[in-house]
């Protein structure tokens, strides 16, 4: 069983948000980058399956080289190697052409990448993927187990859960639920010794155009100040609900 991981390297949650160039770039100075949660769900439930089944886990990254701390964590948790692509991922359908060739050229079982990254938020590699390699695609998912050739999964849909099942080599887009959040692993000082010596690969990007560009960025609009009103003045707090809040 040969299964691909593919990571994205995003800012930390907690991360102060700023564009530079009249706001056409993200501003990376003073950015703590991590592994995309919904990858890192993916890439735990890809050791579980090598754990149990046996095969091999490679992890890949569209990236430059400042990626590479991120990928030596996923080969610290656990996975066997790692591929990097060295390219900028600004294009969503670009990334998928390049992970689409490394897919081609090694053979691979599974697929499986998180259901978006939490930068962007697009969505959109995993099924541009699939229909690169013609191979079925199960986005949201939730809970995969595998038989041999056979996958049984689980996705979200709106208001509740859809058992599916397909036949391998499979795409999916994956979620919490493969995996819970305490059972991911924090990487151990054993981990972190042997990712050392694991291979990391650098490829250079294949012949593929980019298709969309940014134009700019921009920030939420700013919260209001808080009003503190007295308890007792009801009907202050119905005026600015009203008037101002617009809520009633």
């Amino acid at each position: 069983m040969k299964v691909l991981v593919c990571i994205s390297h995003v800012p930390d949650t907690t991360s102060k948000i700023n564009f530079t160039n009249d706001n056409k770039e993200f501003d990376k100075n003073g950015i703590q980058f991590v592994i995309n949660p919904y990858d890192e769900f993916g890439l735990t439930r890809a050791i579980w399956i090598k754990e149990k089944q046996g095969g091999t886990v490679t992890v890949l990254n569209v990236g430059r080289a400042e990626t590479e701390p991120t990928l030596r964590k996923a080969l610290a948790i656990g996975a066997d190697d790692a591929i990097r692509i060295d390219a900028d991922p600004t294009d969503a359908f670009y990334v998928a052409q390049q992970i689409a060739a490394v897919v081609k050229e090694n053979e691979y079982d599974l697929v499986i990448a998180g259901r978006e990254s939490i930068d962007y938020n697009g969505g959109q590699v995993p099924g541009m993927l699939a229909a690169l390699l013609n191979w079925p695609f199960i986005n949201g998912c939730m809970g995969l187990e595998l038989d041999g050739s056979k996958a049984s999964l689980i996705r979200e849909i709106d208001g509740g859960k859809e058992k599916l099942s397909a036949e391998l080599p499979l795409v999916i887009g994956g979620q919490k639920g493969l995996v819970e959040e305490k059972d991911l692993r924090i990487p151990n000082m054993r981990g972190i010794m042997s990712a050392r010596s694991k291979p990391l690969n650098v490829k250079e990007a294949s012949d593929a155009g980019q298709r969309t560009s940014v134009g700019t960025f921009s920030k939420p609009a700013p919260k209001s100040a808080v009003k503190m009103i007295d308890p007792e003045n009801v009907e202050e707090l119905v005026k600015l609900l009203h008037d101002e809040a617009k809520a009633i």
